[in-house]
Order: C-alpha cells, then sequence, then structure tokens
C-alpha cells in the first residue's frame, strides 16, 4: 500500500471512529446497530430494560390466581410475561437469609452474600461493634424533607450491579432510576452508579431520595409529589375486588390467625384507614394495594420524566412492589386479602406494561420479574391440615445462648447477638480466655437441640465437616461473609419461625421461602418454559447476556440460554 493510499484509509477510519464517537450511542465492533446476536428483526439493544421485584411472592402464586389475571386480550398482567416471556419454573434463591435487603442485591448483582455483603435486612458489623441496616449511610442526608429516611445509599453493598454495568458500558449515558416504597427495595437493585433512587416517605408521604445521588429534587419528583396522591387513598377504603365468595382460592375472610392493620380490631373487609398515634400518618397505605399504585405511578412519573427508553442508549429503570410483603406478612399466604392484593397487583401490571408498549415502543423494552424471597404458611394455618408447625418467641434461643454460656464461663459478653437465625459470639474474648470456638459449639448444640423446634445446630466455622444435604450446604456456604455473619447457624425445623404470634414470616432455607418467581419477557427473548432448577444469580447474568455487556463484578450465575433467541 502507498503512502497516499495508507493516509486516505486512515481519514477515512478517523472520520468515521469520530461520528460514532459523537453519536448518541455508540455500537459494538460485534454487533450491527440494525440487528442483534441470533436475531436479526430487532435493533441491537432494547430502549428499555425494567426489572421488576414483587416482594414476598411465593411461585405457587402465579399458578394459584391464574384464572383470575387479567387475559392478553385487555394486554396482560403476569399472564403477558408468563405466556409470551420465557418461564423458569424451578428458580429458587441460592443462600440462607432469605429476606429482603439480600434479595434484592443477589437479583441485581447475580452473586451471593458472602461476596456483596448483604447477608440481611440488618446484620452484626464486626468492624464497627454494632447493629447495621443493610442500606444506611450517615454521611448522606435526606432529599425531599427534614427527616432522616433520606440517610440511605448502596455503599453496604460491595460489588455492581445490572446497572452498574451498563453505566461503564456506555460510559454513563444510560440512566438508570430505582423505585420502590422501601428504601432498600430502591437502592440496591439501583446499584452505585445509578442516576437517582427514590423511595416513600410515610412521614410525610413524599417520595424521597438521597444526597448520594443528587442534591434536589428534580422537578417531575416534586409535580409528583404535589398531586397528593396518599391523601386521596386515605381517605378511600379497602374494599375486596371481587364478592367474597368468589375468592375459592383462599379460607374464610375472618381467622384468629390473622394480624389486623394498624388502628383495626379485626382482620376483616373493608379496611378502614384508622389514624394511630406515634405513627406515620400514610405508613398504613403500604400494606394495602394502595401501596402498588403509588409505586406504578411514580415509575410512570419516572419514565416520563426522565425519558427513559427514548434514545438508541439503554436505561434501566428498576422497580419494586413493597406491598405484597406487608399484606403477606399480616394476613399470611392463603388470605382473601392476599389473593385480592395479587389480583389488584396484576391490573396494575397490566397498566404498566400496556403504557410501556404506547411510550417506548412494543418490543422495544425488556422485563424481567422475580421476587426477594417468599413466606410460610401460618403455622395455625399448617396445623388445620395437620401438618407439623409452630412459633418459637424470638428471644428463646438467645437468651437460652446467654444462659449457657454464663454457666459455663462465668460472667461476660460471650455473646454479641442473635440475629438472622445466627448465633454472633464474642471471638476476641474466647480467644482472650483460650476458649475453642468448637468448643463453645458443641456446648450450644447440646443446648440448643434440646429446644422445640430446633432441627440442627450449624458451625459455620466447620461447613465441610457438617452432614447435610447439598443444596442447603450450597446455601449456607454463599451466606457467610467473615466480618458480616454469625458463627453459628440455627435451623429450626420446617413450618416453624420464630417472632410472631399473628401473620407469617420467612428467612429459612425451605422451598416455601426460596421458590419464587424469574420470568423474563419482551426484546431477545424467546418464548418457553424450563423445570430445570434455576437459580436467583441467573437473572442478572442473563440479562447482561441480552445487552452484550459484562456481568456484575460479583456475579456467581449463569445465563439462561434457552430463554434467549
Amino acid at each position: 500500500m502507498t503512502r497516499l493510499a495508507s493516509s486516505v484509509l486512515f481519514i477515512t477510519l478517523f472520520c468515521s471512529f469520530s461520528v460514532i464517537g459523537q453519536s448518541k450511542k455508540a455500537t459494538s465492533p460485534s454487533v450491527s446497530p440494525t440487528t442483534s446476536p441470533g436475531n436479526s428483526t430487532t435493533s441491537a439493544r432494547p430502549k428499555l430494560v425494567v426489572g421488576i421485584v414483587v416482594d414476598q411472592m411465593r411461585y405457587d402464586y402465579l399458578y394459584r390466581y391464574y384464572d383470575k389475571y387479567s387475559s392478553l386480550a385487555t394486554g396482560g398482567g403476569f399472564r403477558r410475561l408468563m405466556e409470551e416471556g420465557y418461564n423458569c419454573r424451578n428458580n429458587h434463591y441460592h443462600y440462607a437469609a432469605t429476606y429482603t435487603g439480600p434479595g434484592h442485591a443477589a437479583i441485581y448483582t447475580g452473586s451471593a452474600p458472602a461476596y456483596n455483603g448483604i447477608v440481611g435486612n440488618e446484620f452484626y458489623d464486626r468492624k464497627l461493634g454494632r447493629i447495621m441496616y443493610c442500606a444506611e449511610d450517615t454521611t448522606v442526608q435526606t432529599v425531599g424533607n427534614t427527616g432522616v429516611a433520606g440517610q440511605m445509599s448502596p455503599r453496604n453493598m460491595l460489588v455492581t450491579t445490572i446497572g452498574d454495568q451498563l453505566k461503564l458500558a456506555t460510559d454513563n449515558r444510560a440512566k438508570v432510576v430505582g423505585v420502590a416504597l422501601k428504601d432498600r427495595g430502591s437502592i440496591l437493585p439501583a446499584g452505585h452508579a445509578a442516576d437517582a433512587a427514590y423511595w416513600f416517605d410515610s412521614k410525610d408521604g413524599n417520595w424521597i431520595t438521597s444526597t448520594f445521588y443528587r442534591k434536589d429534587l428534580p422537578a417531575w419528583v416534586q409535580a409528583y409529589n404535589n398531586r397528593r396522591l396518599p391523601d386521596q387513598f386515605l381517605r378511600q377504603k379497602w374494599e375486596p375486588l371481587l364478592a367474597l365468595d368468589k375468592y375459592v382460592e383462599s379460607t374464610a375472610d375472618d381467622q384468629a390467625y390473622e394480624a389486623a392493620l394498624p388502628g383495626e380490631t379485626k382482620s376483616t373487609f373493608p379496611h378502614e384507614f384508622v389514624a394511630v398515634s406515634g405513627q406515620s400518618r400514610y405508613e398504613v397505605l403500604r400494606a394495602t394495594p394502595y401501596g402498588d399504585q403509588l409505586t406504578k405511578e411514580f415509575a410512570l412519573a419516572a419514565l416520563d420524566g426522565e425519558q427513559l427508553g427514548k434514545d438508541n442508549i439503554t436505561d434501566l429503570l428498576a422497580v419494586s412492589f413493597s406491598s405484597t410483603d406487608y399484606v403477606g406478612h399480616a394476613f399470611g399466604t392463603h388470605a382473601i386479602e392476599t389473593e385480592d392484593e395479587y389480583l389488584r397487583l396484576d391490573l396494575q401490571l397490566q397498566d404498566f406494561f400496556n403504557q410501556l408498549d404506547a411510550k417506548v415502543g412494543k418490543g422495544d423494552w425488556l422485563a424481567f420479574l422475580s421476587a426477594d424471597h417468599g413466606a410460610a404458611d401460618i403455622p395455625a394455618f399448617s396445623r388445620s391440615y395437620r401438618i407439623p408447625a409452630e412459633t418459637k418467641p424470638y428471644g428463646e434461643i438467645g437468651e437460652s445462648v446467654k444462659a449457657a454460656l454464663t454457666k459455663a464461663y462465668g460472667p461476660g459478653q460471650w455473646m454479641l447477638s442473635y440475629f438472622n437465625q445466627q448465633i454472633y459470639l464474642n471471638t476476641p474474648l474466647l480467644a482472650e480466655k483460650k476458649i475453642p470456638v468448637q468448643e463453645v459449639y458443641a456446648l450450644l448444640n447440646t443446648t440448643l437441640l434440646a429446644q422445640r423446634g430446633v432441627i440442627n445446630v450449624i458451625n459455620l466455622h466447620d461447613l465441610a465437616n457438617t452432614p447435610l444435604p447439598e443444596n442447603q450446604m450450597t446455601m449456607l456456604r454463599n451466606v457467610y461473609h467473615p466480618n458480616r455473619s454469625g458463627d453459628i447457624y440455627v435451623m429450626l425445623q420446617a413450618g416453624w419461625f420464630e417472632g410472631r404470634s399473628k401473620g407469617t414470616t420467612h428467612g429459612t432455607t425451605y422451598p416455601y421461602d426460596t421458590h419464587v418467581p424469574f420470568l423474563i419477557y419482551g426484546w431477545g427473548v424467546k418464548p418457553g418454559q424450563t423445570f430445570h432448577r434455576t437459580q436467583i444469580a441467573d437473572i442478572a447474568p442473563t440479562v447482561c447476556a441480552l445487552l452484550g455487556i459484562l456481568e456484575p463484578s460479583g456475579c456467581v450465575g449463569n445465563p439462561v440460554e434457552d430463554a434467549l433467541k
């Protein structure tokens, strides 16, 4: 090649790369701007990814209420994802701490608490010597009011998320926004590099954020807050969507084992919003379908306000519906309120999806839906079927541990905390007194196995020599973080839990807590289903594979290949 020809080629290439660099969206050298790998009829990337977490949604809710969910003729909510998307029907959590914070973190990081550090909603931090909330950050301030509800950030999460990787892949041009009633349900999915995460403050009924993200609320958030939707909902009642005799999938409305909403004396319809002394005025809305409506409306406001999905650079909107968790905790897994909550959420999803079609374009957006954990049946409900189940007072295990250690070794703070079914020992004190952890474990093993409902006591420092089924062994390995986890894990019998006399909870390694939906729909997705076991950690790498970007830094999962076109 002559020097002149070389110069012409260099100038041509330089100009080409300059044009790409000046465009709103640079394309990958291996991916055409008009086609995607394996799919010649769609754009190279979706305009928008919508991540949806339904708090406390067990897998069986997809099918128990299926016939009552909205049909595709009207757009469809859950059924649109199930019938036109890909359904991983045997999807489980891969670690022991099935709680809200860890679940949201795992879905968006593809990781496990052992890597991402979110081992519980709260946990004992050995470095700080105190209980730490998963999203707390006292270095930042509330944006949106003068309270402390905004002193939150993702700094306690130690790895990247889908949104972080999308930011990195687009040189910060992608927009990433998190939305949820709960702070942790918004912050952890949005990630470190997000443009913002917003959550609901029950004190004044406004949506807020923190100075971690920005110094003031954008105009669209202020406009949404000025609509005062919470005030409108407080003036209404929660009435059943259908006649009570139509809820054949649920128990009768009046059950002694169900909890009442704040200010109410009975756990039956209609539910009225009674002011409770000492409680934030709008707190009760969280435990009703109106909380889902607030969330959906705010997500749509974010869609418009941030102009998400309006150009060729993929954006991410992470939405978590939290009311399902509040309703589930109060009324359980077989209540009319729970069924009504899901039928109403389905309608909210239908409207949300229809508006995404209109605002972003049908076929131009990608969505996935999962849950941060499941839930146990209320023990009294289980016993009505002769299934063994019971509750334990929350302090029963912790107090017996303290008593046993004091009797054996004398006065002293031998136990730092009992949290998330884990005993945090004062290992520096044990070392000072030359007491081996294995000796303490042997003592507590004998003490706790004598208690009602305790089926196993596990030394987290010696999992290799613990006789457990392999799946439970993996779950315990994946939850263990040396600075944030306990030393001994107390496993309760299936159907048992601590701390509630009415309603239900979650947090175990059993399928009712681990088996949750994983639906993926839209751009680049091949409709179908699988019964092969998948795990929560597979969600993030599947989404990242579709986008052609690197998976998050702590990812331990694999893409679900059959879901990809």
